[in-house]
């Protein structure tokens, strides 16, 4: 990489356009950048370092690097000329930062931008085919990808070794070993290096550690093993090598272990085999005692059971009689057996014939306390008529009430379109009266549309004037704020060049003064050179101005000597001066240009009578603000009034439409009403509705039917009965009984005969 040419622009302490020239400096093969501090030398190698990479070393931000004396519309610019590879490029990058609107005041934003160029010696890409530049690219991203490409290093590692940290060299220069070190790890990033070092230390103790834990270990196994194996075992100091010898190999102390484990494994192998024996006989022995218990046990049982039959025989022998007792009793029962069955179907046939009588008594109280039916009912068929009826007058009274009931239903039909119409009446009343009310609402609002709408109309008129008025009072008080702001600062100005023409004054005639010592000094020098020359002069040796070797009468000085460095320092203080007094009168001349231009943008008229009078105009354009406010509510009361006055024009004709044939439906429905009620009325009679004669006429046919079904339920239960009677009486005498009361007395329950049964077994 080789640099040509940079150039910057409002950059770091570089207010202008400054350019740096490296083929120039660089003709002798080495450049020395020297100067003060805060001369701008590491902005130079700032510069440099973002022109190809965007950002600058440490950790300064690229949108920090603006001149603060720079001109606001000077942009902020870096352009470099180098050579990567062979090919001639130019990088231009301008970073993001503010400036003027080019429009009105203010100032915006300007978006960061790059551009890669790179010299064409051929003229291709540059457009007419001649010799110079052709464009890249001017996407950033793309830029910094090329241009890493042809230095092959990130900026991190650009500034670690092509451009060394400020300072760092001389440090580095100066310091001991120790220092140095540190030094050229953090310039040359040597921790990872550090890293594989510490690791490798580290696994190092790590191994070390384990060869320890394991020697341990196999000490430890061998001390076990010889604990294990017991007194009369080959002791392991003879093979194994102790912990107070001098320490021996890992493999020495593995092969003496396991040549010690080697004889233990003999000995114990021996002492298996002998075990093992003795261990055979033991258990022979323990079989053929175990053969012998069991023959003695058996013979134990079978004694057991033959003294248990004795004493059962003698219990069996001692209850003869009882057991006898019991066997006629059973014999008797087991006889019985035959009628239990029948009894038992004669008990449940009494049960349904009780409960068949309980359940029509109780049938015939429900139907008797149903009265005579509803009023206008028929008598014949009342409830208590039918309390005591048979089961066939009950039919043909059950026949009667459904078809009365049948004959009501298709009544309920005009009820409940009586009820319907009812309704319906109801509804069209209450739609004729809102269609009224609604009619007599619209004809109001429409009364009162005209006023309403001549008002909205006035205040629409004043509010627009009042826009109007606005907009020539905004005019107005921007003027008069300009002029306002103008005054300020003409008055402030005259503040600042009242403070800075005394200064500027002084100044100069400090430079004068200065200039003036200066002179003095000069004249005081040249007036005593000969006596400077004359202190040169040694005997012997030639004068430098005339050749003699001879000094007969060398010049004194007249006074204080005036030396070479006195008049550098008069010269430097002189200068220094007279740069102050310019700086000075330039300062002042700029305060009484832009005096003038404040001055000639405000007028003669003082600030404060500039600030009443903006005041003032200021509450007449709030209230005129306020009066033009209401332009847009009133346009849009407007809008809404005419289209509500159209709403109520046609809910007008609507209502008075609606209600003609509201009018026309209620007459009609009154009629239809009339002719159905009367129907109805003749079918309900004294009842409530026809649906509550229905409902009351079917309770009584309900209960009639119930009656009925219990008065044939009682007859067959009772018929079932006698039945039942006639069959135990039959069961009893071909069972050997009397009755079926003597059949019943000896019956015992089926448990109580089974387990009677089985001690009879026994």
């Amino acid at each position: 990489m080789r640099l040509h040419r940079l150039t910057v622009t409002a950059f770091g302490p570089f207010a202008g356009t400054e350019t740096v020239d490296f083929d120039a400096l660089a003709a002798g093969g080495l450049f020395l950048l020297r100067g003060a501090t805060g001369a701008g030398k590491s902005s130079v190698l700032d510069a440099v370092c973002y022109a190809l990479y965007g950002e600058v070393p440490g950790t300064r931000k690229a949108n920090r690097l603006r001149s603060d004396h720079a001109e606001p519309d000077r942009l902020t610019s870096v352009r470099l000329e180098l050579t990567l590879g062979g090919r001639r490029l130019e990088v231009t990058r301008v970073p993001e930062q503010p400036r003027p609107k080019k429009v009105g005041r203010g100032m915006t934003t300007e978006r960061a931008q790059t551009l890669l160029r790179e010299w064409s010696a051929d003229g291709t890409g540059t457009g007419d085919g001649t010799p110079g530049w052709r464009a890249l690219s001017k996407s950033h991203q793309e830029a910094g990808e090329e241009i890493h490409r042809l230095i092959g290093m990130s900026r991190d590692q650009f500034c670690q070794v092509v451009l060394l940290p400020q300072g760092d060299f001389a440090r580095f220069l100066r310091a001991d070993s120790e220092e140095r070190g540190k030094l050229l790890r953090r310039l040359f990033d040597t921790e990872r290096f550090q890293s594989v070092e510490a690791w490798l230390a580290e696994q190092r103790r790590t191994h070390e550690a384990a060869v320890q834990a394991g020697r341990r270990r196999l000490r430890d196994l061998a001390s076990r093993a010889e604990q294990a194996a017991g007194p009369g075992a080959e002791p392991a100091a003879g093979l194994v090598p102790g912990e107070d010898e001098s320490a021996p190999a890992d493999s020495d102390l593995t092969a003496g272990v396991l040549g010690w484990a080697a004889v233990l494994r003999g000995g114990a192998a021996e002492q298996l085999t002998v075990a093992g024996a003795a261990l055979a006989g033991a258990e022979e022995a323990h079989r053929a005692a175990q053969r012998g218990r069991e023959a003695a046990e058996q013979l134990a049982d079978r004694q057991e059971r033959y003294r248990q039959a004795v004493r059962e025989a003698d219990r069996l022998a001692e209850d003869g009689p009882a057991r006898a007792a019991d066997r006629q009793r059973l014999a008797a029962a087991q006889a019985a057996v035959g009628v239990e069955s029948v009894l038992h179907l004669r008990e449940r046939a009494a049960q349904v014939h009780r409960r068949a009588g309980e359940e029509e008594r109780r049938h015939r109280t429900v139907l008797g306390g149903l009265a005579d039916g509803p009023a206008g009912g028929d008598p014949a068929v009342g409830g208590r008529a039918l309390a005591n009826a048979q089961a066939g007058e009950l039919v043909e009274a059950e026949q009667r009430l459904r078809a009365e009931i049948v004959r009501l239903e298709g009544v309920r039909d005009d009820e409940r379109l009586c009820a319907e119409l009812d309704g319906a009446r109801a509804a069209v009343a209450a739609d004729l009266r809102r269609a009224e009310d609604l009619a007599e609402e619209a004809g109001d609002w429409l009364a009162d549309f005209e006023p309403r709408l001549a008002a909205l109309q006035a205040e629409e008129s004043a509010a627009r004037d009042a826009a109007g008025r606005v907009e020539r009072l905004d005019a107005r008080r921007a003027e008069l704020a300009a002029r306002l702001a103008a005054a300020r600062e003409r008055d402030g100005l005259d503040v600042e060049i009242d403070h800075a023409r005394p200064r500027a004054l002084t100044l100069r005639a400090e430079a004068l003064d200065a200039r003036q010592y200066g002179l003095d000094l000069r004249e005081r020098r040249l007036a005593g050179m000969a006596a400077e020359l004359a202190a040169q002069l040694s005997a012997g040796e030639p004068c430098r101005v005339c050749g003699s070797a001879e000094h007969p009468a060398p010049a004194r000085p007249a006074g204080e000597p005036v030396r070479a460095e006195d008049e550098e320092r008069a010269r430097r203080a002189q200068s220094a001066a007279e740069q102050a007094a310019d700086t000075a009168e330039q300062d002042l001349s700029g305060l009484r240009v832009r005096r003038a231009a404040a001055a000639g943008a405000a007028g003669e008229e003082p600030a404060e009578a500039l600030a009443g009078a903006l005041a003032g105009l200021e509450r007449e354009h709030r209230e005129a603000l306020r009066a033009a406010e209401g332009l847009g509510p009133a346009g849009r009361a407007i809008e809404r009034l005419t289209a509500e006055q159209a709403v109520h024009r046609t809910a007008l004709a609507g209502a008075r439409e609606r209600s003609a044939e509201l009018a026309v439906q209620a007459r009609t429905l009154h009629a239809d009403q009339e002719k159905l009620g009367a129907r109805v009325a003749a079918a309900r009679g004294d009842a409530p509705s026809v649906a509550a004669r229905a409902a009351a006429l079917n309770r009584l046919a309900s209960a009639v039917a119930a009656l009925a079904g219990a008065v044939r339920t009682a007859d067959e239960a009772a018929h079932q009965l006698k039945l039942a009677d006639d069959e135990l009486a039959g069961a009893a005498v071909a069972a050997g009984f009397a009755d079926a009361q003597d059949a019943a007395a000896v019956l015992l329950p089926r448990p109580e005969r089974e387990r009677l049964e089985q001690r009879l077994d026994r």
